[in-house]
């Protein structure tokens, strides 16, 4: 399995009511790739940090295999939600991608 985990910093351009209702946005689409995407495990979307966070929001995935998230990186369901509701409002992107094992994990 393999993690995809990304932090995002929004505009400072917006305000706080804005910034709140774009994360809800980002979690709606991103989250609704669930079952849309081959080898895509999970998604989650976080968008209610701690006042001690400097991200605004974080995407946490889990993919069946690194060709998977490759494929989710491309694919035209990402692609739609992430040039729509992503890339126009954030600033920062921050992103690691490692693989687990949840079978060793549970042991």
């Amino acid at each position: 399995m393999v993690k995809h985990v990304i932090l995002w910093q929004l505009k400072d351009e917006y305000s706080w009511e804005h910034k709140e209702q774009i994360k809800k946005e980002i979690k709606t689409g991103l989250e609704g790739l669930k079952g849309k995407i081959p080898g895509l495990v999970d998604i989650q979307v976080h968008i209610s940090g701690l006042s001690s966070s400097n991200a605004d929001l974080m995407l946490d995935t889990v993919f069946e295999n690194e060709e998977a998230l490759k494929g989710y990186g491309v694919h035209p369901a990402h692609v739609k939600v992430a040039d729509a509701s992503v890339r126009p409002y954030t600033k920062v992107r921050i992103c690691m991608d490692y693989e687990v094992d949840f079978a060793a994990a549970d042991e």
